[in-house]
């Protein structure tokens, strides 16, 4: 891999969008205080109501790499959902659910869908989840090697459990690492190469 490519590990924040131009009066990839190269585009995306890691690179043969749902590569997010999740709900997030997808039916594929501790070094998000007294909420671990537009929102919807908060923290075998909000760490060519390794 050619030392002329450029590879960032972001925590997204709430809120911002995940490209370089402005759009209505969200906050954008150009508000962070980072110099990045001219030519650099996030992989994926993260919509503005979701945080956590986000990759930029300016090296256009990794995109169809990482995103390809026939390699295996793993995105994970943790998950605050309205309500106790269920087993049930688990399992069928496991074995994947019907969607409707732009007017058109999509089944997710197969997935990790685990219960999930609150993370503990997670800052509050401004502005703060909703609170309800009388209803409790809790954490979902699900790892997909798919990205369809708010899929995960989407499928935790359809098992009964609306998603409060989203977060993504690993992609591949790399690790979100660095819990502030538009934090910014730029990675090594080892680092993308154990990133492109298919998860066993």
């Amino acid at each position: 891999m050619s030392s002329r490519y450029r590879h960032f590990l972001i925590y997204k924040p709430y809120g911002m969008l995940s490209q370089f131009s402005k759009e209505g009066e969200h906050k954008t990839l150009a508000d962070l205080d980072f110099a990045f190269p001219k030519d650099a585009y996030p992989l994926g995306r993260l919509d503005a109501d979701s945080e956590g890691m986000l990759l930029l690179t300016n090296d256009a043969t990794i995109n169809a790499r990482l995103l390809d749902p026939e390699k295996g590569h793993e995105r994970e997010y943790l998950i605050q959902v309205d309500g106790e999740v269920t087993d049930e709900a688990l399992a069928q997030l496991s074995r994947g659910v019907e969607l409707s997808i732009d007017g058109k039916k999509f089944n997710t594929r197969p997935a990790r869908a685990l219960r999930a501790e609150p993370p503990t070094e997670l800052p509050e998000r401004n502005p703060p989840v909703r609170f309800r007294k009388a209803i409790p909420t809790s954490w979902i671990s699900l790892s997909l090697t798919e990205g369809k537009n708010r899929q995960v929102r989407r499928m935790t919807a359809a098992v009964g459990f609306p998603t409060l908060r989203l977060l993504r923290v690993r992609i591949g075998a790399l690790l979100l690492t660095g819990w502030t909000p538009g934090y910014v760490r730029e990675l090594s060519a080892d680092d993308i190469r154990l990133t492109l390794q298919r998860k066993k």
